[in-house]
């Protein structure tokens, strides 16, 4: 085995004269950043916390980049036995660093706040909550005691023998350990929830929280050849392990294959053992190790460990495998691996003395290739006809503009989704009837057709809810080249409101002859005779829309033939709809005029049928051969009557995040008034009760009532969602034809105006599609290219949280709707929109040569024509001779 020396990425030295050990270091996202990468925390005896974000440090920086590279030193003015990071504060996700001293637990948080000046960000230490301490810590573990899961409990063991357990920022319990001497490494095994430590007999032990939680109240320390003299149970573990020998650290890995690992590193040997107390294998050592970390293998059943000892060496194993070793400056007592934004599986080790290493394993590679020693002469003409071929696909590819590689030529399967003319009979519906209204269901038949041998595919099938389908996943058998496979299912209304849209998509995974996975997608469209049925006309109506085109208008019963049937007008100029869900929709064609109009007392409900109506318009006439048919309408745009489903749909959200607070507050005081029962209930002479059962059913059944409320408020909020989209949708329609925009733009408008298609927890369509709209109002609709420039110059933004209110999403909104009523364009590049001055405008008409003279006033404008002869003359003080440009060209002119 070759010797190889641990290659240096980043390197620092922690002060002078301050001593460090296995505990002293920690890795992870301190401050919250939400990238994904480590930050480097490390503690030292003298009590100075360091904070690190290592990174490649140049040749010329030297000192500056190590001082770039440290986020925080503080001094906590006591020694830092251990920390840890993990979910310390109740009602909160985010991670907090617990530091424990001799006498004191301190949880802390790490902010950072960026800064205005050339220094950088700045990064604070906010203490949240501390508990002094009785009696002197010697280590901690944390962990989801009892399976509480969102958040971390904290035990302590003190150097006399007591595990002392916090719940956040409160004292639980404290328990002696039996026949207790010197303490041991403790660590927490959340798969049993039992904790692990080795006594001053050499050997393993297990106890289970649920032990700890019903043993002997611990004030003093009691003799175990003494009767208890309180009431509760003797502390006893549940199995034991003998070692014979003094264990240097516990690790119990929490990656899948390892599953039930638990790793003990002695002073010659190394152990791993199951969760029941069995060993699974054991390496006797040959060295003295100092640290050790288990991490994830690739194989399965495996596991890899880091290993340090005493001879400055680092030794990668797998199980009991010696697969690497590698050289270090200096002897590691405790190492980590981090991820950093410039290098993955970083090896963060530390010394006694303070020496930090973020290195990495290998060997440098070798550039020396052996020469030739036949060497042929040189074909020149081979030579010149490769060159062409390379220099012709270099320019076949630098047209395309394509991100995603191209699809092969063929396919290895095909998909045909065909959607059934006629409603089933009987109808395979999970709701019968909706107020009285059948609810009708509609067969979709998919074929799948193989060109090649297709292994193992899986279909998957998804509606838009309250949409649902009879089954939505499918497992095919293995498809030989030219078979084809038919799978048919049903689909139908499954709720009590409309859905955004009425298009179904299908996904077909399978693997090719070569074992390469492939992903095909296909799209069907669902009958809009699925959601509604004909009715009579309303009279009156709360919301209308009017769309104008350059044809007469169609009969109406040609157009919508599976209405019309069933329709009690025989005019064909008025048709109405009714949902199932109980709202009617009515639809007019105009006798004197080339206009349709849509009205109904909801505003989100006629977008399916705007949208039915303006594609069954645009196949009709193109069936007819009509090439210039156009539509429109007429402002104003109908914001108000939109705002109300955002309103609507944002006290929702706030009623759910009430629910959530209400119901965690409810939770922990459940648990509370749970322990004080179990303290009670333990005793041999209990004292009373002094209504406590009562207090727990109470507040047991404000759980529940809060649950099946906040169960409640979340299908109301599915429900205004799926109202919000339809809202959306109708509002991206009416601006495309308000405005006459094109494919593109209006793509990219319903890209902004629905960035999600479901809300979570965690992100919300209101700050999401603010942070969208002020994208576009900030560069591409900006008033002029100063502010372009300000907006594109800005990195960084707000944190997307929920907001107070819905004021500002919706005064973007308006302005979005304004600037492009004025004829802003929307594009992705910087420079796509900007407007042109009203007197540039009427000079620059189309077709028209543009000419400046010398007395115009100072401005800067984009000039397009369509004229090759459009000549610009410039009147800047260069005196730049005028100049003419290509056809629909842009050019920037300064007039003076």
């Amino acid at each position: 085995m070759s010797l190889f020396k641990a290659r240096d990425w980043w390197s620092s030295a922690l002060g002078e004269g301050e001593e460090f050990d296995q505990g002293c270091l920690c890795v992870g996202d301190v401050d919250n950043s939400g990238t994904g990468h480590d930050k480097v925390v490390v503690g030292s005896y003298m009590g100075m916390l360091r904070i690190f974000s290592p990174h490649t440090i140049k040749p010329n920086e030297g000192a500056q980049g190590l001082a770039e590279s440290q986020l925080l030193e503080v001094n906590l003015h006591n020694a830092i036995i251990q920390i840890e990071l993990g979910k310390f504060v109740s009602c909160s996700d985010l991670l907090h660093l617990a530091v424990l001293h001799p006498r004191k637990l301190s949880v802390y948080s790490v902010s950072g706040m960026a800064g205005n000046v050339e220094h950088g960000d700045q990064y604070q230490l906010k203490p949240v909550y501390e508990h002094n301490l009785q009696r002197t810590a010697c280590n901690m573990t944390y962990g989801t005691f009892g399976g509480v899961t969102g958040h971390h409990s904290l035990c302590i063991q003190s150097m006399d023998g007591m595990l002392m357990f916090f719940e956040q920022d409160s004292y639980s319990f404290g328990r002696f350990l039996p026949g207790f001497l010197l303490p041991g490494p403790l660590v927490y095994n959340p798969r049993t929830d039992s904790f692990l430590t080795v006594s001053s007999a050499r050997q393993l032990e297990s106890y289970k929280y649920e032990t700890l939680a019903v043993a002997t109240e611990a004030e003093n320390r009691q003799d175990a050849d003494l009767p208890v003299k309180t009431g509760g149970k003797r502390l006893t573990p549940d199995w034991t392990f003998v070692l014979g020998e003094q264990a240097l650290e516990l690790s119990v890995p929490s990656f899948s294959h390892a599953s039930s690992s638990i790793f003990v590193l002695g002073e010659r040997n190394l152990y791993c053992l199951r969760d029941n107390g069995q060993i699974r294998f054991m390496k006797k050592l040959e060295y003295n190790p100092s640290c050790f970390l288990p991490y994830a293998s690739l194989t399965d059943g495996t596991t890899n460990l880091l290993l340090g000892n005493h001879t400055n060496m680092l030794l990668v194993y797998q199980d009991v495998t010696l697969k690497w070793v590698a050289q270090l400056p200096f002897v590691p007592v405790a190492v980590r691996v981090a991820s950093f934004p410039e290098l993955k599986g970083v090896v963060v080790s530390l010394s006694s003395e303070g020496h930090l290493l973020c290195s990495y394993m290998g060997t440098d590679p070798s550039f020396f290739s052996t020469p030739k020693v036949d060497a042929r002469d040189v074909d020149y003409e081979q030579m010149e006809a490769e060159l062409k071929t390379l220099q012709k696909n270099i320019r076949e590819a630098s047209r395309t503009q394509d991100i995603l590689p191209k699809a092969d030529a063929q396919e290895d399967l095909t998909v045909t989704a065909v959607v059934s003319n006629s409603m089933d009979s009987p109808s395979r519906a999970l709701i019968q009837d909706i107020d009285g209204l059948p609810v009708p269901s509609v067969t979709v038949q998919l074929k799948l057709k193989s060109s090649g041998v297709v292994q193992a595919p899986r279909l998957n099938v998804l509606v838009q809810p309250p949409l649902s389908v009879t089954q939505n996943n499918f497992v095919l058998d293995t498809m030989s080249a030219g078979s084809s496979t038919v799978v048919k299912f049903s689909a139908f209304l499954n709720g009590h409101y409309p859905p955004a849209d009425l298009t179904g998509d299908i996904t077909v995974s399978y693997n090719s002859p070569t074992g390469v996975p492939r992903v095909l997608q296909a799209r069907f469209s669902l009958p809009l005779a699925l959601v509604c049925v004909s009715t009579s006309p309303a009279k009156s109506t709360k919301f209308k829309i009017t769309v104008d085109t350059n044809q007469p208008p169609v009969d109406l019963r040609a157009m919508f033939p599976e209405f019309s049937d069933k329709s009690e007008e025989k005019d064909g100029n008025s048709l109405a709809f009714l949902f199932l869900s109980g709202q009617k929709v009515s639809l007019v064609a105009s006798k004197t005029s080339q206009r349709y109009r849509i009205q109904s007392d909801s505003f989100e409900d006629m977008w399916l049928i705007v949208k039915e109506l303006v594609h069954r318009c645009d196949q009709h006439f193109s069936k007819l051969g009509f090439k210039d048919f156009r539509k429109s309408v007429s402002g104003p745009i109908p914001l108000q009557d939109y705002f109300l489903a955002i309103d609507h749909h944002f006290q929702l959200r706030v009623s759910a995040k009430q629910f959530q607070d209400l119901l965690s507050e409810r939770a922990i005081q459940f648990r509370a008034i749970q322990r004080r029962l179990l303290t009670r209930f333990k005793d041999k002479t209990p004292a009373p009760l002094q209504n406590l059962d009562t207090l727990l059913d109470a507040t047991y059944n404000q759980m529940m009532s809060l649950a099946e409320a906040a169960e409640d408020n979340q299908s109301q909020l599915d429900q205004a969602f799926a109202q919000l989209r339809s809202g959306t949708h109708l509002l991206v329609l009416l601006l495309s034809l308000w405005q006459g925009l094109p494919p593109d733009q209006t793509a990219l408008l319903e890209a902004t105006l629905l960035p999600l298609l479901q809300d979570t927890p965690q992100l919300g369509w209101e700050e999401s599609c603010d942070a969208a709209v002020t994208h576009l109002l900030r560069t591409c609709l900006s008033r002029s290219p100063k502010d372009q420039a300000i907006s594109l110059a800005q990195t960084g933004g707000p944190v997307l949280e929920l907001p107070k209110d819905t004021a500002r999403l919706k005064k973007h909104i308006t302005l979005l709707c304004e600037r492009i009523g004025k004829g802003g364009r929307l594009s992705l590049c910087s420079e796509a929109n900007v407007q042109v001055p009203a007197q540039i405008q009427n000079l620059a008409a189309p077709d028209i040569p543009f000419q400046t003279s010398a007395s115009e006033t100072c401005t800067a404008a984009v000039i397009t024509s369509r004229d090759p002869r459009s000549v610009v003359t410039s009147c800047d003080p260069a005196g730049r001779t005028a100049e003419s440009f290509a056809p629909g060209g842009l050019v920037w002119i300064t007039v003076h």
